[in-house]
């Protein structure tokens, strides 16, 4: 089996871009996503939301802010990934 390098397996991780919609708990802010897609019957694109529990260590986000996030291992019960950086700041 290859050796992996820590570089391999940052790429192996999976990425969304959102936006903060809260910061009120401890080292926790939620992270809502969008995506497009196309409806199987009539071909309709449909957009469609997720919200993630986001782990950030030093509670830099605020709400508004437009973030970059990273799966991760599971860090508690409903918490799977982390801040990975902050794209831009909320007005």
């Amino acid at each position: 089996m290859a050796k992996m390098t820590t570089e391999t397996k940052k790429r192996m991780h999976r990425t969304f871009e959102g936006t903060v919609v809260d910061s009120k708990m401890n080292k926790t802010i939620v992270v809502e996503t969008y995506r497009l897609g196309k409806h199987t019957r009539y071909g309709k694109y449909m957009k469609s939301s997720s919200s993630f529990k986001v782990h950030d260590e030093k509670a830099q986000a605020q709400i508004g802010d437009k973030v970059q996030i990273m799966e991760t291992r599971p860090i508690s019960k409903t918490k799977f990934f982390k801040l990975f950086k902050i794209l831009e700041k909320a007005q």
